[in-house]
């Protein structure tokens, strides 16, 4: 596992009514601090990366739909540098991700339906002045492809 980086089983309670999910709680152990909630989508086969934060932490769960999630650590002081590791999450396997600052990452949609994301940073998103730093998603120096592996 690159260092810093955490996941957490998400509890589904269902019942006949539907079901409730918990994502992320203040007394969680991984919780460090509020920024914003947002949701974003991804269609079947597209592939949403790479980006990185300096200052901000990133706590990514897909709630409908699938995606492959890539993390890359590009931090040269970590134990892990160059370390990849790869996830996948959503509605078949429900986990809370947690991403720390300097670590690269970004996802691809699997699901055969519109993956619906949530993420909980831990920093509000600025406009003017983002902390954000994008690679290409395929043409970059990060070990990682993005290819369904078949066989």
């Amino acid at each position: 596992m690159i260092k810093g980086v955490d996941v957490k089983k998400l509890r589904v309670f269902p019942d006949e009514r539907g079901r409730l999910m918990e994502i992320l709680r203040k007394d969680d152990a991984l919780f460090q601090d509020f920024g914003q909630v947002y949701m974003t989508t991804t269609y079947p086969g597209i592939v949403k990366a790479w980006h990185k934060h300096e200052k901000q932490t990133d706590n990514v769960a897909c709630i409908q739909g699938m995606i492959k999630l890539a993390l890359y650590d590009p931090r040269p002081d970590s134990p892990t540098f160059k370390k990849v590791n790869q996830f996948f999450i959503g509605i078949h396997n429900p986990l809370l991700v947690q991403i720390p600052p300097g670590v690269y990452h970004g996802w691809m949609g699997i699901s055969e339906e519109e993956a619906i994301i949530v993420n909980i940073p831990t920093h509000v998103y600025n406009y003017k002045n983002p902390d954000e730093q994008r690679l290409d998603p395929h043409n970059n120096d990060i070990p990682y492809d993005w290819t369904r592996k078949d066989g």
